[in-house]
């Protein structure tokens, strides 16, 4: 199997990304779930540009690839943290993950969010419509489609990013 192009954005793109996406909302919200890790700072950009302040998070777990093995890839998600039905119910919500890839948990979190009585909305800064599992299902806003795997400026120095991205920009 082809290894998959790595992207490396920086925050000048990240911030291009922004001014791209913001334009796009023509509806108010009255919260925003993001989805840890990838959501956090995303989400936190886009609640401080649009002024959301009813802020929550959502961390989302499934199964190892040896346990997704025998089940596939539509494995049910183990919901580690999700916000009280209370605090969903009745509100437009905007759920942010950093990419849609599969679409697997930006979809789980959105599906919850609807089941709770909310009103979902997703937004990511790049869809990739090459993994995503979901047909012509996309998120709600995105920034950029691409067919690489996203490295982020806040994920640089994390784990094996760190140990690949080590040789970028030598000669």
């Amino acid at each position: 199997m082809a290894q998959m192009r790595r992207e490396v954005i920086t925050w000048e793109e990240v911030e291009r990304l922004m001014q791209y996406l913001l334009p796009q909302f023509n509806t108010e919200y009255a919260g925003m779930v993001m989805i840890t890790r990838g959501g956090i700072v995303p989400g936190g950009l886009l609640a401080e540009a649009m002024g959301i302040t009813h802020i929550l998070t959502a961390a989302v777990d499934f199964p190892a690839e040896t346990e997704r093995e025998k089940s596939g890839l539509f494995a049910w998600p183990r919901f580690i943290q999700f916000p009280e039905d209370s605090q969903l119910r009745g509100r437009r919500i905007l759920v942010v993950d950093d990419v849609w890839g599969s679409g697997r948990t930006i979809t789980a979190v959105k599906n919850r969010v609807s089941a709770a009585g909310g009103f979902p909305a997703t937004c990511v800064l790049h869809f990739n419509p090459y993994r995503n599992l979901f047909g012509n299902h996309r998120p709600d806003y995105y920034a950029a489609i691409t067919d690489a795997y996203i490295v982020y400026p806040w994920e640089v120095d994390r784990g094996v990013d760190r140990i690949l991205l080590a040789g970028i920009g030598e000669g």
